[in-house]
Protein backbone atom coordinates (compact mmCIF):
# COMPACT_ATOMS: atom_id res chain seq x y z
CA UNK A 1 0.00 0.00 0.00
CA UNK A 2 0.73 3.29 -1.22
CA UNK A 3 1.60 5.95 2.01
CA UNK A 4 2.03 9.48 2.26
CA UNK A 5 5.86 8.77 2.31
CA UNK A 6 6.17 7.80 -0.73
CA UNK A 7 5.60 8.42 -4.75
CA UNK A 8 1.80 7.47 -5.34
CA UNK A 9 0.92 3.85 -6.43
CA UNK A 10 4.47 3.09 -5.79
CA UNK A 11 5.26 0.26 -2.79
CA UNK A 12 8.48 -0.51 -2.20
CA UNK A 13 7.99 -2.40 1.48
CA UNK A 14 11.82 -1.64 3.77
CA UNK A 15 12.51 0.95 1.52
CA UNK A 16 14.32 4.14 3.02
CA UNK A 17 12.44 7.01 1.32
CA UNK A 18 14.46 9.70 0.30
CA UNK A 19 12.89 13.14 2.04
CA UNK A 20 10.82 15.50 -0.78
CA UNK A 21 11.06 12.87 -3.42
CA UNK A 22 8.84 13.61 -6.57
CA UNK A 23 8.21 17.12 -5.09
CA UNK A 24 8.21 19.97 -7.84
CA UNK A 25 11.24 21.69 -5.88
CA UNK A 26 13.36 20.90 -2.53
CA UNK A 27 10.84 22.03 0.84
CA UNK A 28 7.92 21.84 -1.06
CA UNK A 29 5.53 18.77 1.05
CA UNK A 30 1.78 18.86 2.29
CA UNK A 31 1.12 17.95 6.18
CA UNK A 32 3.93 20.66 6.88
CA UNK A 33 4.24 24.21 7.49
CA UNK A 34 6.33 26.21 4.77
CA UNK A 35 7.26 29.52 4.65
CA UNK A 36 9.00 31.67 1.68
CA UNK A 37 10.48 34.82 0.43
CA UNK A 38 7.38 36.42 -0.94
CA UNK A 39 10.30 38.20 -3.48
CA UNK A 40 11.46 34.77 -4.52
CA UNK A 41 9.08 32.23 -2.83
CA UNK A 42 9.82 29.50 -5.48
CA UNK A 43 13.82 29.31 -4.82
CA UNK A 44 13.08 30.19 -1.29
CA UNK A 45 10.63 27.82 0.22
CA UNK A 46 11.36 25.21 3.02
CA UNK A 47 9.34 23.52 5.80
CA UNK A 48 9.08 24.58 8.99
CA UNK A 49 7.27 21.86 11.19
CA UNK A 50 5.89 19.07 9.66
CA UNK A 51 4.21 15.53 10.57
CA UNK A 52 0.39 17.02 10.83
CA UNK A 53 -2.50 15.19 9.69
CA UNK A 54 -4.11 18.49 8.10
CA UNK A 55 -2.88 21.56 9.62
CA UNK A 56 -5.67 24.02 9.19
CA UNK A 57 -5.39 27.70 11.15
CA UNK A 58 -2.40 29.37 11.30
CA UNK A 59 -1.60 32.61 13.39
CA UNK A 60 0.85 34.42 14.57
CA UNK A 61 1.20 35.20 18.73
CA UNK A 62 1.48 38.75 19.57
CA UNK A 63 5.08 39.52 20.79
CA UNK A 64 3.95 40.23 24.35
CA UNK A 65 1.90 37.21 24.59
CA UNK A 66 3.38 33.86 26.67
CA UNK A 67 3.71 32.41 23.15
CA UNK A 68 6.44 35.07 22.50
CA UNK A 69 5.47 35.75 19.04
CA UNK A 70 5.75 32.08 17.86
CA UNK A 71 2.87 30.44 15.57
CA UNK A 72 0.30 28.70 16.75
CA UNK A 73 -2.01 26.44 14.48
CA UNK A 74 -4.91 23.77 14.65
CA UNK A 75 -5.07 20.82 13.51
CA UNK A 76 -7.68 18.26 12.31
CA UNK A 77 -7.11 14.68 13.53
CA UNK A 78 -7.37 11.54 12.18
CA UNK A 79 -11.25 10.23 10.74
CA UNK A 80 -12.41 6.83 10.51
CA UNK A 81 -12.69 6.18 6.95
CA UNK A 82 -10.60 5.41 3.69
CA UNK A 83 -7.67 2.81 4.00
CA UNK A 84 -6.49 3.90 7.10
CA UNK A 85 -9.89 3.85 9.42
CA UNK A 86 -8.65 5.58 13.31
CA UNK A 87 -11.54 5.99 16.07
CA UNK A 88 -11.32 8.49 18.95
CA UNK A 89 -7.92 10.62 17.68
CA UNK A 90 -7.95 14.19 19.01
CA UNK A 91 -7.64 17.09 16.99
CA UNK A 92 -4.36 19.42 18.13
CA UNK A 93 -3.35 22.79 18.94
CA UNK A 94 0.46 22.94 18.31
CA UNK A 95 3.20 25.97 18.53
CA UNK A 96 4.79 25.48 14.61
CA UNK A 97 8.91 25.88 14.93
CA UNK A 98 12.19 24.80 13.48
CA UNK A 99 14.68 23.38 15.47
CA UNK A 100 17.80 24.94 16.85
CA UNK A 101 19.79 23.58 14.10
CA UNK A 102 17.24 24.92 11.55
CA UNK A 103 15.57 21.56 10.56
CA UNK A 104 11.83 21.31 10.43
CA UNK A 105 10.36 19.91 14.33
CA UNK A 106 8.16 16.91 12.96
CA UNK A 107 4.76 16.30 15.22
CA UNK A 108 4.67 12.65 15.05
CA UNK A 109 1.80 12.25 11.86
CA UNK A 110 1.27 9.66 10.80
CA UNK A 111 2.06 7.11 13.32
CA UNK A 112 1.27 9.35 16.22
CA UNK A 113 -1.89 11.24 17.46
CA UNK A 114 -1.86 14.10 20.13
CA UNK A 115 0.76 12.37 22.62
CA UNK A 116 0.05 8.68 22.12
CA UNK A 117 1.13 6.22 19.28
CA UNK A 118 -1.35 4.79 16.48
CA UNK A 119 -1.45 1.25 17.63
CA UNK A 120 -2.97 2.75 21.33
CA UNK A 121 -6.13 0.23 21.27
CA UNK A 122 -8.27 3.62 22.09
CA UNK A 123 -8.00 4.35 18.31
CA UNK A 124 -8.94 0.94 17.10
CA UNK A 125 -11.52 1.94 14.20
CA UNK A 126 -15.25 0.41 15.24
CA UNK A 127 -16.94 0.51 11.55
CA UNK A 128 -14.47 -1.47 9.79
CA UNK A 129 -15.93 0.84 6.58
CA UNK A 130 -15.23 4.44 4.80
CA UNK A 131 -16.89 7.35 3.81
CA UNK A 132 -17.90 6.03 0.66
CA UNK A 133 -19.80 2.60 2.19
CA UNK A 134 -17.25 0.32 1.46
CA UNK A 135 -16.85 -2.61 4.08
CA UNK A 136 -13.42 -3.58 5.74
CA UNK A 137 -14.94 -5.50 7.95
CA UNK A 138 -13.25 -8.61 8.35
CA UNK A 139 -10.38 -6.61 7.83
CA UNK A 140 -9.54 -3.72 10.47
CA UNK A 141 -12.84 -3.37 12.45
CA UNK A 142 -11.23 -3.19 16.45
CA UNK A 143 -7.49 -4.19 15.06
CA UNK A 144 -4.82 -1.88 16.29
CA UNK A 145 -3.88 1.22 13.56
CA UNK A 146 -0.27 0.25 12.22
CA UNK A 147 2.81 2.30 12.05
CA UNK A 148 3.46 3.81 8.34
CA UNK A 149 7.16 4.65 9.18
CA UNK A 150 10.16 1.60 10.67
CA UNK A 151 10.77 4.60 12.86
CA UNK A 152 10.66 8.00 13.81
CA UNK A 153 12.40 10.65 11.52
CA UNK A 154 12.96 12.49 15.10
CA UNK A 155 11.30 12.73 18.52
CA UNK A 156 7.97 14.55 17.53
CA UNK A 157 7.25 17.36 19.50
CA UNK A 158 4.12 17.15 21.64
CA UNK A 159 0.85 19.57 21.10
CA UNK A 160 0.09 22.46 23.11
CA UNK A 161 -3.43 20.86 23.69
CA UNK A 162 -5.83 18.18 22.59
CA UNK A 163 -8.97 18.84 21.22
CA UNK A 164 -12.29 16.12 21.20
CA UNK A 165 -12.16 14.08 18.32
CA UNK A 166 -13.74 15.10 14.92
CA UNK A 167 -14.26 18.36 16.49
CA UNK A 168 -13.02 19.85 13.44
CA UNK A 169 -11.09 22.72 15.11
CA UNK A 170 -10.23 25.01 12.36
CA UNK A 171 -9.41 29.02 12.75
CA UNK A 172 -8.31 30.76 15.79
CA UNK A 173 -7.28 34.39 16.56
CA UNK A 174 -5.61 36.10 19.45
CA UNK A 175 -7.65 38.41 21.49
CA UNK A 176 -7.04 41.88 21.39
CA UNK A 177 -6.66 43.27 25.26
CA UNK A 178 -9.98 45.28 24.18
CA UNK A 179 -11.93 41.90 23.88
CA UNK A 180 -11.04 40.82 27.44
CA UNK A 181 -13.05 40.86 30.52
CA UNK A 182 -15.01 37.72 32.34
CA UNK A 183 -14.23 35.00 31.51
CA UNK A 184 -11.98 36.11 28.58
CA UNK A 185 -8.60 36.89 29.91
CA UNK A 186 -5.98 38.62 28.34
CA UNK A 187 -3.85 36.50 25.78
CA UNK A 188 -6.71 34.05 25.24
CA UNK A 189 -7.56 32.71 22.05
CA UNK A 190 -10.50 31.72 20.31
CA UNK A 191 -10.67 28.56 18.25
CA UNK A 192 -13.73 28.32 15.90
CA UNK A 193 -14.54 24.33 15.93
CA UNK A 194 -17.03 23.20 12.79
CA UNK A 195 -17.74 20.45 14.38
CA UNK A 196 -18.43 16.51 12.99
CA UNK A 197 -19.48 15.03 9.52
CA UNK A 198 -20.53 11.43 11.01
CA UNK A 199 -17.49 9.13 10.26
CA UNK A 200 -17.56 8.14 13.91
CA UNK A 201 -20.75 8.18 16.81
CA UNK A 202 -20.83 11.72 17.86
CA UNK A 203 -17.59 12.41 20.53
CA UNK A 204 -19.80 13.05 23.50
CA UNK A 205 -22.89 13.85 25.18
CA UNK A 206 -23.43 16.69 24.71
CA UNK A 207 -21.45 16.82 21.46
CA UNK A 208 -18.25 18.89 21.01
CA UNK A 209 -18.18 21.41 17.73
CA UNK A 210 -20.43 23.88 16.11
CA UNK A 211 -19.25 26.03 18.40
CA UNK A 212 -16.57 29.11 19.40
CA UNK A 213 -13.67 27.31 22.25
CA UNK A 214 -12.08 29.91 24.75
CA UNK A 215 -8.40 28.81 25.06
CA UNK A 216 -7.22 31.55 28.32
CA UNK A 217 -3.80 31.25 29.07
CA UNK A 218 -3.75 30.82 32.38
CA UNK A 219 0.03 32.08 33.28
CA UNK A 220 3.30 32.92 32.08
CA UNK A 221 3.70 29.40 30.65
CA UNK A 222 2.68 28.97 27.11
CA UNK A 223 1.37 25.46 28.96
CA UNK A 224 -1.27 26.39 31.51
CA UNK A 225 -4.69 26.39 29.59
CA UNK A 226 -7.88 26.59 30.50
CA UNK A 227 -10.56 25.76 27.28
CA UNK A 228 -14.32 25.88 27.21
CA UNK A 229 -16.75 26.65 25.30
CA UNK A 230 -17.58 30.28 24.59
CA UNK A 231 -20.42 30.68 22.08
CA UNK A 232 -22.79 28.07 20.96
CA UNK A 233 -26.27 27.44 19.88
CA UNK A 234 -29.04 27.62 23.03
CA UNK A 235 -32.74 28.49 23.56
CA UNK A 236 -32.70 31.42 25.62
CA UNK A 237 -35.19 29.17 28.12
CA UNK A 238 -32.00 26.26 28.31
CA UNK A 239 -29.28 28.78 28.66
CA UNK A 240 -27.10 28.60 32.22
CA UNK A 241 -23.94 29.69 34.08
CA UNK A 242 -21.46 27.75 36.00
CA UNK A 243 -20.34 29.69 39.30
CA UNK A 244 -17.33 30.78 37.27
CA UNK A 245 -19.63 32.39 34.43
CA UNK A 246 -18.92 29.39 31.57
CA UNK A 247 -22.23 29.09 29.64
CA UNK A 248 -23.56 25.93 29.33
CA UNK A 249 -26.84 24.44 27.46
CA UNK A 250 -29.58 22.45 29.54
CA UNK A 251 -30.82 21.56 25.98
CA UNK A 252 -29.80 21.15 22.32
CA UNK A 253 -26.45 22.68 21.21
CA UNK A 254 -25.82 21.16 18.01
CA UNK A 255 -25.92 22.56 14.34
CA UNK A 256 -28.60 25.49 14.23
CA UNK A 257 -30.30 24.33 11.03
CA UNK A 258 -31.53 21.10 13.05
CA UNK A 259 -33.82 22.92 15.57
CA UNK A 260 -34.96 25.42 13.44
CA UNK A 261 -32.81 28.23 15.13
CA UNK A 262 -30.45 30.91 13.70
CA UNK A 263 -27.22 30.51 15.11
CA UNK A 264 -24.04 28.83 14.80
CA UNK A 265 -23.60 26.04 12.42
CA UNK A 266 -20.23 25.41 10.63
CA UNK A 267 -17.53 28.07 12.01
CA UNK A 268 -14.98 28.17 9.83
CA UNK A 269 -12.62 31.40 9.75
CA UNK A 270 -12.25 33.50 12.77
CA UNK A 271 -10.64 36.90 12.76
CA UNK A 272 -10.25 40.24 14.92
CA UNK A 273 -11.38 43.08 13.08
CA UNK A 274 -9.57 46.73 13.54
CA UNK A 275 -12.99 47.60 15.39
CA UNK A 276 -12.50 44.93 18.52
CA UNK A 277 -15.03 42.52 17.07
CA UNK A 278 -14.81 39.07 16.52
CA UNK A 279 -15.78 38.09 12.65
CA UNK A 280 -16.79 34.46 12.01
CA UNK A 281 -17.35 32.62 8.45
CA UNK A 282 -19.84 30.37 8.84
CA UNK A 283 -19.81 26.95 6.03
CA UNK A 284 -23.70 26.84 7.30
CA UNK A 285 -25.91 23.44 6.66
CA UNK A 286 -23.84 20.45 5.11
CA UNK A 287 -25.70 17.79 3.73
CA UNK A 288 -24.65 14.62 2.37
CA UNK A 289 -25.39 13.44 -1.03
CA UNK A 290 -24.52 9.79 -0.30
CA UNK A 291 -27.52 9.29 2.00
CA UNK A 292 -25.96 8.41 4.82
CA UNK A 293 -27.85 8.86 8.08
Amino acid sequence: MTSGYSNHNVARPGAVVPAFEDATSRGMCTGAILRAKISNPQNTIEPVAWGFRNPYGIRFSPADHPLQGQLMISENGEDERGARPTNNAPDRLAVVRQNPDGTPEWHGWPDRFGFLDSTQSVFNPRTGGDASGTSKEGLIKDKPVRPVLAFFPQQPAAPLALEPSDVAAVGLDFVPNSFAGGMVKKNAVLVSREGDFGFSPENGDPSAGHDIELVNFTGTSPSELQLSRFAFNCRQSDQRHDPDGTPKCAGESDQAFTSQVRGINRPTTIRFGPDGAAYLVDYGAVRDPGGAP
